[in-house]
């Protein structure tokens, strides 16, 4: 565990890192770069700014902006006044965004004006219909009744939203009360027991559950995550993992400024660009989901790439070849997820585990307690034996938003997880699935109720069953069973279009399989059984 001088609250940190860093690169996108004594300067400028419109200890901010220096900026400099951030997927459609602004009660959202050519300010004013020819840029809205302001990155084409940096820094400069003093007595007052983000992911219900994490909980997770990884200051690290889920922000973001390292960022994958930049920034590490790895090694460019700086991650494709796992299987994994703010068990991956330890998935990470409990009956099994894996301890959320702790913790503390799996004798874990259905695709998590809903919704649909389908590179693909409505006709790649408008890229089904409702497998009380269909679907699609 760190020693008890180590910074564990936000304002502390970066101006540590920036006197230990100064002008080396934190991140880098593009043109773009933003070194750690930048970071520290600017943030508590855009801090100073927050402090004088308002915002506070316990403020909720949305952050709804791409990876990248704003968005670092914008965190550091909220959580230096002990705001609440609340990190916005950027791949939420309008009904999503209304959702996650609604019960996370943010108060002031920072933005960018435009993402991958899609006007961000339209889709708010989808999600809030209130704001379209609103005149004034204090908000009043009884769709989202917390929501004061919106300042935006880039382009602001509406009177009900502001130029985020520019007037944040004008208040900086002219309030009266926006001063280094007062930035300093705010941040003092910041402990590593305030709530520093809510981080949102799919629950298994169709509403997504926003975890509570402190800053003490963020900082030591990834100082003690920091140890089972050969990151140095010298570091250039490519992830594409955003910093709007854990793994981005703890494991990536947060792991590689307690290092000094650097990220190198790109607004989309494509992987001949990719591969330019891996190759142009002289990237050491690269992480993120095998599926870009795979796209990576395949691009007709691969070959007479220069990628000789390279010398770990676990996008195995792109390694070179000394560094290649020749069975990924005998690498340890690690089983993470939002609410135990990444990583609970974990081990190193850089050297080749015993046969015996095929697809395990490490250990307990120091700290935190593990148990495996009967599904049913809630007793505690001995090693070797499956059920449900429950964990407590200090990187375990302090709750769920909005949820009383009595219906997110038992009565000793321990939060279930969903996840089924069972330690051996010497204390590995043996990860099996989730014991619900949830389907995670690409390191996100879908539920499958929320796409069926969606589904539903739609004019030529009856009824819907949403799966999940092995997949090597993904994890898991989404699947849907439909029924017809009456003798309407189902187009699916035409629905599959609709869908995109709906919901986010990674929900869309990326099969569609039309049945007669005689054909679903149902169960002796007369529901579909998912998991017979589920078998039924992927026999299909190995014959396609």
């Amino acid at each position: 565990m760190p020693s008890p001088d180590f910074p564990t609250t936000v304002p502390v940190l970066i101006r540590e890192l920036a006197g230990r860093h100064g002008g080396h690169p934190l991140i880098v996108l593009g043109e773009k770069r933003l070194t750690y004594e930048e970071a520290e300067r600017d943030s508590a400028i855009l801090a100073r700014g927050l402090l004088a419109t308002g915002v506070g200890k316990g403020t909720r901010v949305g952050i709804w902006m791409p990876n990248g220096p704003d968005w670092i900026l914008a965190w550091l400099a909220a959580a230096r006044v002990g705001a609440v951030v609340i990190p916005i997927n950027t791949f939420f459609r309008a009904r999503e965004l209304r959702f996650v602004l609604q019960h996370s009660d943010v108060d002031t959202l920072l933005c960018v004006g435009e993402f991958i050519k899609q006007d961000r300010l339209a889709t708010l004013e989808e999600a809030a219909p209130e704001l379209i020819g609103h005149e004034s840029e204090r908000l009043f809205l009884t769709t989202l009744p917390y929501l004061r302001a919106v300042r935006v990155w880039g382009s602001v084409s509406r009177r009900w939203a502001s130029d985020g940096p520019a007037a944040l820094i004008s208040a900086s400069k002219t309030e009266p009360g926006a001063s280094e003093a007062l930035l300093r007595a705010a941040e003092q007052a910041v402990s590593p027991a305030d709530a520093m983000i809510v981080i949102y992911s799919s629950g298994s219900t169709a509403d997504p559950k926003g975890a509570v994490h402190t800053h003490g909980a963020v900082i030591r997770h990834a100082h003690i995550l920091n140890g089972y990884r050969d990151l140095h200051a010298g570091d250039r690290i490519y992830s594409p993992m955003p910093f709007f889920w854990v793994g981005g922000f703890v494991f990536t973001l947060v792991s590689a400024m307690l290092s000094g390292a650097t990220l190198i960022c790109e607004e989309t994958f494509e992987p001949g660009r990719t591969l330019d930049l891996l190759e142009r920034e002289r990237v050491t590490l690269v992480a993120g989901w095998p599926h870009y790895g795979k796209a990576m090694r395949e691009h007709p460019s691969f070959g007479a790439r220069d990628l000789s700086s390279i010398r770990g991650g676990n996008l195995y494709d792109v390694l070179p070849g000394g560094t290649r796992p020749t069975d990924p299987e005998l690498r340890s994994n690690s089983l993470g997820m939002t609410e135990t703010c990444g990583p609970h068990t974990i081990d190193r991956m850089d050297y080749d585990l015993p046969e015996k330890l095929r697809g395990s998935f490490g250990q307990t990470v120091p700290g935190l307690e593990h148990r495996i409990v009967d599904p049913e009956t809630g007793a505690v099994l001995p090693p070797g034996t499956s059920g449900e894996i429950c964990v407590r301890g200090y990187s375990v959320m302090q709750a769920l938003y909005k949820v009383e702790r009595e219906d997110a913790f038992d009565r000793d503390g321990f939060y279930h997880t969903g996840d089924a799996g069972f330690f051996n004798a010497e204390g590995v874990l043996f990860f099996q699935g989730r014991l619900g259905e949830m389907i995670k695709t690409g390191g996100a998590n879908v539920s499958p109720r929320e796409v069926e809903q969606a589904l539903i919704a739609q004019p030529e649909v009856e009824e819907a069953y949403v799966v999940g389908l092995p997949d090597p590179d993904r994890g898991q693909l989404v699947a849907a069973a439909l029924v017809a409505r009456g003798q309407s006709s189902v187009d699916p790649d035409e629905l599959r279009q609709r869908m995109k408008r709906e919901l986010s890229a990674y929900k869309v089904p990326r099969h569609l399989v039309v049945m007669r409702r005689e054909d679903l497998p149902m169960t002796s009380s007369g529901k579909v059984d998912k998991r017979r269909l589920a078998d039924a679907m992927r026999s299909r699609k190995a014959q396609a």
